[in-house]
């Protein structure tokens, strides 16, 4: 083609117009990147993405939420502070966040009671939380406690060999008390034979699993805190009631012989005939949206009969092949017609009734019976959704319905796991492959513009 000065212009001509739309386009998307935002989280379990426990409890918050970080200037903690605080501030706009150097600003940290560097103050109405981890976890647990407001104090039942709160053997519950702690709750041991009464700002008692008799007087206290509108969490375990069954009597509550079988869990690679699956869940506040299994070892099956004036919903239901096995959990386990107990079978009830208070407003009286404490213990609090059904239960008992478990996110895509020969084909890809694809389009232009 025979270049001419008119040819020339309009190529000049074009490549201005191509540099003026280029920049015009450029200028517009920046433009458009200050009116409008869009991320977009490909991370594996979403981890840079706030769940839907967080969102649902912003929505809660009606009012605004001041945060004020104690991080020095020259601190790299600030950005990745922004960072995850931006996650919560797109969601609720309400809420500010202010870095404060705490080198030269003694009095707000004399004031505030920061203890050390990094320190996070949330404070929403006329409550306060201080938090040192900057987790999605830990913040929405703190803003979950400026949200319930007030002491919920859960009392546990000591003196009879029961579940120790503080205990770091198996069969305790101290990993869940620390989490029940972390949610806003308080707790505290009771042992009614010295104390002698429940303390009148209990918001549940908590009778797990007690392996010797109570006293008569210790049962008559209970039977009291009940008939005067108490909340109860009963966590029993097969065999004797220990002294409990006119509290058994008293709510209508039956625990059925036997130990629960369930040959499902051979699924799960679980030899143990004595544990039971429940993935079954009635429509209750508890379990409401509840998705995953829960693991119950040595559990009794229930039988609940409410009494005039109280409701009872079962909320826990093992599958059809279960039964209460009633013989020994010795060589092969079948299940005998006329002696052990068909399933389904109930684990887990409810028990409620309404309260008229001494100034004349009601409330709903509630107590949740389970079959099984083990599945609360530290041998099996992390086993599915064991952890978070435990905190479920104590959010209703509360009467703190709209509180619900923040579940830890995570992150399986962070390493990245190679085989040896995966390595090599990379590694042959970027050191050979590229440079020779580049050399080789290189002389195919070559070639082709010689041959012109």
């Amino acid at each position: 083609m025979k270049t001419t000065g008119k040819t020339r212009h309009l190529r000049r001509l074009k490549n201005t117009l191509f540099i003026i739309m280029l920049v015009s386009i450029a200028g517009l998307l920046a433009w458009l990147s200050t009116r409008y935002d869009y991320q977009s989280d490909w991370t594996a379990s979403g981890r840079h993405t706030l769940s839907q426990a967080s969102t649902t409890l912003l929505d809660q918050l009606k009012g605004p939420v001041t945060v004020i970080a104690f991080v020095r200037s020259v601190d790299a903690s600030r950005k990745s502070i922004t960072e995850i605080m931006g996650r919560y501030q797109r969601h609720k706009a309400d809420i500010s966040l202010t870095f404060v150097d705490p080198n030269t600003a003694l009095d707000q940290v004399r004031d505030h009671g920061i203890s050390a560097d990094g320190e996070l103050l949330l404070q929403y109405a006329d409550r306060k939380e201080i938090i040192h981890d900057t987790s999605e976890q830990s913040i929405t647990n703190a803003m979950q406690r400026l949200l319930r407001g007030g002491e919920r104090w859960i009392v546990f039942l000591e003196g009879h060999g029961e579940r120790n709160p503080q205990g770091r053997a198996n069969h305790d519950i101290s990993d869940w008390m620390r989490q029940l702690e972390a949610k806003g709750f308080k707790a505290q041991t009771l042992n009614l034979a010295t104390h002698g009464q429940i303390p009148d700002n209990t918001t549940a008692l908590v009778i797990a699993g007690p392996q010797l008799d109570l006293l008569p007087g210790e049962v008559t206290q209970i039977q009291h805190y009940l008939a005067q509108g108490g909340n109860l969490l009963w966590l029993g375990d097969p065999g004797s009631l220990h002294g409990l069954a006119p509290v058994a009597k008293f709510m209508g509550v039956k625990f059925l012989p036997g130990v629960v079988v369930d040959p499902s869990v051979q699924v799960y690679s679980i030899d143990n005939p004595a544990f039971a699956l429940a993935a079954d869940y009635g429509n209750h506040a508890i379990t409401r949206g509840f998705n995953v299994i829960t693991l119950f070892p040595f559990a009794s099956a229930l039988e609940i009969t409410a009494p005039a004036g109280w409701q009872s919903q079962s909320f826990l239901m093992t599958g059809e092949r279960s039964w209460a096995e009633t013989g020994p959990l010795a060589g092969e386990i079948r299940y005998t017609e006329k002696e052990d107990i068909a399933g389904p079978l109930v684990l887990g009830a409810s028990i409620s009734r309404e309260i008229k208070r001494d100034d004349g407003t009601h409330t709903q009286q509630r107590v949740v019976v389970l079959g099984d404490g083990d599945f609360l213990s530290n041998a099996y609090l992390g086993n599915g959704g064991n952890l978070n059904l435990g905190m479920n239960i104590l959010n209703w008992l509360s009467h703190d319905d709209t509180l619900i478990a923040i579940p830890i996110k995570t992150a399986p895509d962070l390493n990245l796991m190679l085989s040896p020969l995966q390595s090599g084909i990379i590694a042959v890809a970027l050191l050979l492959g590229i440079p020779l694809l580049l050399a080789g389009s290189g002389m195919l232009i070559w070639v082709r513009r010689r041959r012109r």
